[in-house]
């Protein structure tokens, strides 16, 4: 081999382009971007700076769902504050310009503002009670209607009743019981307090009347036989006593050869009632 054919180290052959000669020179595992930059020149690209690169990376941008609602949200958020403080500076600064009189003025008419609205909250609160006390007191006066009705009920005949009592039974097997002494056992029954009585089934009241129909008694127009049966409602310890006392009603039924039996009980049921009549002349004068 001659001096002209042998090729010295540091002279690069003519078909050696610059990134053959650069690849002989750097190590086998050569850096990424040193390897695009290859295949740019190989391709015949021209290859990108390491900005140009950096653009492409950030644009177009790449966003999710969610990051584009925050992004509107705080966008939105910031918009508000913005308008906000604007708004607030032209007041600010509207008050500020205005004279003494008119800020006078202004603070008059929030007091008045204030006063107005405040008198209006105490008169709703005071209608507020007095509709809740006329409530109630409407509702206790129902209630007291309903018992009073319940009670005049009772003494007029009108509804059923019950509660301790006694229970007379006279047994007249001669027929010489009168009614006279029927309404005297009825007077001495109400003396004592009885509040309710029936005789076989006919409901006395206040305007009963006892009649004579033949061998056997009329109340109210009803005909009734012996045994007579008394059901009264009342206090058993005063009802009982009143009956037995020397001179009553037991011993002048008793010499009347009639027997006379009386039973206390802790219940006792009246249950026959009057139909209730419209008086002819009589008219509340309550107004």
């Amino acid at each position: 081999m001659s001096d002209q054919d042998a090729t010295r180290p540091d002279e690069t052959p003519r078909d050696e382009t610059p990134t053959t000669r650069l690849r002989k020179e750097l190590p086998q595992e050569v850096p990424a971007a040193a390897s695009r930059a290859e295949q740019d020149e190989e391709s015949g690209e021209p290859a990108l700076t390491g900005r140009q690169r950096l653009v492409q990376g950030l644009w177009p941008p790449r966003v999710s769902r969610a990051q584009l609602i925050v992004a509107l949200l705080l966008f939105g958020l910031g918009f508000g504050l913005a308008v906000q403080v604007a708004s607030n500076s032209d007041s600010g600064n509207a008050l500020r310009g205005a004279r003494q009189e008119d800020l006078v003025r202004i603070l008059d008419e929030l007091d008045d503002r204030s006063q107005r609205l405040e008198d209006e909250k105490q008169g709703l609160e005071k209608q507020r009670q007095e509709l809740e006390n006329s409530s109630d007191q409407a509702e206790e006066a129902r209630k007291q209607t309903v018992e009073k009705e319940k009670q005049l009920g009772i003494l007029a005949g009108t509804v059923a009743a019950e509660g301790p009592g006694i229970t007379m039974t006279i047994e007249d097997t001669k027929g010489t019981v009168e009614a006279n002494m029927l309404l005297d056992a009825i007077q001495e029954l109400r003396a004592a307090g009885a509040e309710a009585i029936q005789v076989n089934g006919v409901r006395v009241v206040a305007g009963t009347y006892l009649t004579e129909s033949g061998k056997s008694v009329s109340v109210d127009g009803n005909k009734i036989n012996a045994p007579y049966r008394f059901k009264v409602i009342g206090k058993p310890q005063d009802l009982e006593p009143a009956l037995n006392i020397p001179g009553g009603v037991v011993q002048t039924l008793e010499k009347e050869q009639a027997t006379v039996s009386v039973e206390r009980s802790a219940k006792i049921v009246v249950d026959a009632l009057r139909a209730a009549e419209q008086p002819d002349y009589a008219r509340s004068s309550s107004q």
